[in-house]
């Protein structure tokens, strides 16, 4: 099983969004930021480096919060399961901007609640539940 960060920066109701690019996992899709955690490293501060690196802006690790859980099903044979943390993320120190051209094209601010159509699917549930304040989303599994 893979552990995944995402961080949720928001302006009022509205979260920001990546659009993916050059990776081949959902390339022309729309995301929050994220990344894996690395070995060595706990998951508020894997949440951090990944903000500095896809948008050079700091956060302080202990002010994020857990604001959801996934359990994601592998998308195709092959692939992992994923654990994915989704954090509110209160504060930053800088303006939010493109840290990574390669990896991403986009940043835009979107209705957290109703997601863009061509937002990843398991990022778009998550924002809903999210805005539900469900605390768990257990995605792409069959139906219990």
């Amino acid at each position: 099983m893979v552990v995944a960060v995402y961080g949720l920066l928001r302006d009022g109701d509205r979260v920001l969004l990546m659009r993916r690019a050059g990776s081949g996992y959902h390339d022309g899709e729309l995301c929050v930021p994220a990344g894996h955690v690395d070995g060595n490293e706990d998951v508020a501060s894997a949440l951090a480096r990944e903000l500095r690196e896809e948008l050079t802006i700091a956060v302080e690790p202990d002010a994020c919060r857990l604001a959801l859980v996934a359990h994601r099903a592998p998308e195709t044979a092959g692939d992992h399961e994923y654990l994915d943390l989704f954090f509110e993320v209160p504060r930053w120190d800088g303006t939010p901007a493109i840290g990574e051209p390669a990896k991403c094209v986009e940043l835009c601010w979107a209705d957290a609640a109703a997601p863009p159509a061509d937002t990843v699917a398991y990022v778009a549930a998550a924002l809903r539940e999210v805005a539900a304040g469900t605390p768990l989303l257990r995605y792409g599994w069959p139906p219990d």
